[in-house]
């Protein structure tokens, strides 16, 4: 897949895409509708595409906001890939894009920019300056420019796939909704950062995660998939994972842990992609350290039992 960041870097071979057009964070099943319907539009002529925004057009608007995305950038482009997107145009989202009126963003992104053949939208799709623009409108404008419109219908009907159910999903603490929605397991992408190192000395030697700029599932216990993307452990492990606070110890910044069965190797630097598959217990603050460790083992016995009985 080719990432375009930005109109200017838009070659010859890039324009006459069909493309998915959104913010596809997540990219969870109605969204994968929203692709297969450029899809059915892309062709030799016509390389399959994905348009979205960078930063997000919620964290624009509401920087201070607590993080929100599913996804960071690098993961979605990942996803969106794995899907067959062979083109992923990366729009900027500032200050002179979302004071575009509808009909100047059809023709200088879509039509002039892109110079797309076809765009896919979801039905309540909405853009231009104050959110005027919307799918009905778009078919016309794109009428006047040159391409396509497919109004996707949202897949679920009244109770429609959303980010924002699965995030509450999560929050919650229901993972396997989340992954109902999705279509696949809820996945924390990122680097195995340097931590306290005390997994180690209790026995559970733990690769450290950032959650930063991410929603943050409900603090506590997961069982999990760890898919260990680069270096000489490569491959797929399954584990238990703590979320949170680490409150045993003192207060500190939320992230991720994850223990991996059965491995023994260096994972500092290397990329993992966790998917949570179960929820097991809430964050806790024991009597102590033996009572914490005894704790521990019993999770990654019910997480074994789980990940088995899932085939994972």
């Amino acid at each position: 897949m080719r990432i375009i960041e930005g109109l200017e870097a838009v070659r010859a071979e890039d324009r006459g895409a069909a493309v998915a057009l959104g913010n596809f964070d997540g990219v969870h099943r109605g969204h994968q509708t929203v692709i297969d319907a450029a899809r059915a539009h892309a062709g030799p002529e016509a390389p399959l595409g994905v348009v979205t925004f960078e930063p997000h057009p919620r964290a624009f608007f509401a920087p201070g906001a607590p993080p929100f995305r599913l996804l960071t950038a690098d993961a979605r482009a990942h996803r969106l890939a794995k899907l067959g997107v062979e083109r992923l145009f990366v729009i900027p989202f500032n200050a002179d894009l979302a004071g575009l009126a509808p009909a100047d963003f059809a023709g200088r992104v879509l039509g002039d920019g892109l110079g797309v053949s076809h765009v896919a939208v979801g039905a309540d799709f909405r853009f231009g300056k104050g959110r005027a623009g919307d799918a009905e409108g778009l078919a016309t404008l794109g009428a006047d420019h040159g391409f396509g419109v497919t109004a996707v219908p949202l897949l679920g009907g009244e109770d429609a796939f959303s980010s924002t159910a699965i995030r509450t999903a999560l929050a919650e603490g229901r993972p396997e909704e989340a992954a109902h929605m999705l279509g696949h397991l809820h996945r924390i992408d990122g680097e195995v950062i340097h931590g306290e190192k005390r997994g180690r000395e209790l026995g559970f030697p733990t690769a450290n995660m950032s959650l930063d700029g991410l929603h943050q599932p409900k603090f506590g216990v997961y069982a999990v998939t760890v898919d260990v993307l680069d270096g000489p452990s490569k491959g797929r492990y399954r584990g238990a994972a703590s979320i949170g606070v680490r409150p045993q110890f003192g207060s500190y910044a939320p992230n991720l842990e994850v223990f991996l069965f059965d491995f023994s190797g260096d994972l500092y630097g290397a990329e993992l992609s966790v998917g949570l598959v179960a929820f097991l217990r809430g964050e806790a603050k024991f009597e102590g350290v033996e009572a914490l460790v005894e704790q521990m083992g019993a999770d990654c016995e019910k997480a074994a039992r789980i990940l088995e009985a899932e085939g994972l």
